[in-house]
């Protein structure tokens, strides 16, 4: 069975402190440009990262993401009339 997991976006200063990080949860991606890394964390253990990340003195600021509470599947999608006539024309 899968775990549930979510990830956390933190913003930081200096790129040496990305060790401390990866103690936290599965590193995923780090921009050196933007100074943030994306982080994910098992869901039952997700608010305690939140508070870890925010007490570490190196972080300027930890985002939530809402992933998993977004709804993926779409209903009532409907074709475009127009293109369908296009498609048939051949053009």
């Amino acid at each position: 069975m899968l775990t549930k997991r979510q990830s956390i976006i933190v913003w930081f200063h200096n790129m040496k402190n990305i060790k401390q990080l990866k103690k936290h949860g599965h590193l995923i991606h780090v921009s050196k440009k933007l100074k943030y890394a994306i982080i994910y964390v098992n869901q039952d253990l997700y608010d305690e990262a939140l508070q870890t990340f925010n007490k570490l003195p190196f972080v300027t600021k930890v985002e939530k993401s809402y992933r998993p509470f977004v709804k993926t599947e779409y209903e009532n999608a409907s074709k475009d009339r127009a293109k369908e006539y296009d498609y048939k024309m051949g053009i």
